[in-house]
């Protein structure tokens, strides 16, 4: 045994540094050898890199012991090295033997194949850090909005969250083209408005490394013309969608609209229920408001029907006669924490808009009415 090239790790979170890793080595490409992670050891640390050539992640990891003096980079399998160090336990004693990486621990011996660093594919390097963000609010904001994001939409804009940062703050918004979800907060700014479409999976990979990290911090920086979020063992970089987000500014004009305020948990029994009677058919819920009520109606002729009231508070003058879908208005209203929910209307051609403010950040969801109702 070569005792220049011994170093030891704890296999539950060497394993789980592997298991982020996953997603990305295990994503088929054009070249084999994205199914390799890339590892340097040194006489600390090791760093981890895998990239499916959309994607790309490093992550860094102190050894517990290393007999390493010189930088010893190598490649070898993602997941069958995931697969067997998750059937280890304790300490794993690694070493580097005549190409291959030797796994101990107590009685156990297993060996795996390793290739020459060079084959890897090129990996970012040189990032430019833009903004310093709190990660919990990251992870917040994150989860108020990326629920709506399409994972297959015929129109490859739509499957993205649109991130705009300028000198008032920094807003994430998606749609489906039914509804829209918007979160912002003035607490981050940029002198120069910076926009970038980051891809749904990408959202979901940095949602799962925040997730999974103590790390107070989160870097937002750029790397050529990828995205790079970073904490402070990791680096995740993303390749940007280059379709435009659709104009939707114009759709959250609010001239004429009418504010009101409803019983968030009242209103999602009624649109569960609702839904249940849906059977799989897209069928169209009749919401009516007026003085301070709202009736809601729905019938299935294959089903049977649903006919409730709900209080509403603070909606006066002229009634008015909507349809929407349940499933749309239930799917956002979950991101709200509020006992009561503020929203505003205007007719029956224009949107609902849902939003609150919570802990500095500005959360809102906005539904389209399946069709105007004659009137």
């Amino acid at each position: 045994m070569n005792k220049e090239h011994i170093f030891v790790v704890e296999q539950k979170s060497f394993a789980a540094l592997l298991a982020a890793m996953q997603p990305i080595c295990t994503k088929r490409t054009t070249l084999d050898a994205t199914n390799y992670l890339h590892i340097s050891v040194g006489h600390r640390e090791l760093v981890v890199k895998g990239t499916d050539l959309e994607v790309s992640l490093q992550a860094s990891y102190l050894v517990k012991e290393s007999r390493v003096e010189q930088l010893q980079p190598f490649l070898v399998s993602g997941k069958r090295l995931f697969d067997l160090v998750r059937e280890l336990e304790g300490s794993i004693t690694c070493s580097l033997e005549q190409n291959q990486l030797i796994l101990r621990s107590g009685s156990v011996r297993l060996s795996l194949h390793i290739r020459d660093a060079q084959d890897f594919p090129p990996f970012p390097e040189r990032i430019e850090n833009l903004i310093d963000l709190d990660a919990e609010v990251m992870l917040n904001m994150l989860g108020k909005v990326s629920f709506l994001i399409p994972q297959n939409n015929t129109n490859p804009a739509l499957n993205g969250l649109y991130v705009e940062i300028d000198a008032h703050g920094m807003t994430m918004t998606a749609t489906d083209g039914h509804s829209l979800s918007q979160v912002g907060t003035t607490q981050y700014s940029l002198q120069e408005t910076r926009s970038w479409l980051i891809p749904r999976r990408a959202i979901f990979e940095v949602k799962k490394l925040l997730e999974n990290s103590q790390d107070r911090t989160l870097f937002l920086g750029m790397c050529g013309n990828q995205l790079v979020f970073s904490g402070e063992s990791f680096n995740f970089f993303t390749k940007l969608l280059v379709d435009p987000f659709p104009a939707y500014k114009q759709i959250l004009e609010r001239e004429g609209f009418r504010a009101a305020t409803i019983d968030r948990s009242e209103l999602i029994k009624t649109l569960r229920r609702s839904s249940c009677l849906l059977s799989g058919q897209f069928i169209a819920t009749n919401f009516g408001f007026a003085d301070n009520e709202l009736n809601v109606s729905m019938e299935n002729k294959e089903v049977g029907a649903l006919a409730e009231k709900l209080s509403v508070e603070n909606f006066n003058g002229e009634s008015v006669d909507i349809r929407f879908y349940a499933p749309y208005l239930l799917s956002g209203l979950q991101v709200f924490d509020e006992d009561k929910v503020h929203f505003s209307l205007k007719n029956n051609a224009k949107p609902i808009i849902f939003e609150s403010n919570q802990a500095e950040v500005h959360v809102m969801y906005l539904v389209m009415p399946v069709c105007p109702v004659a009137q």
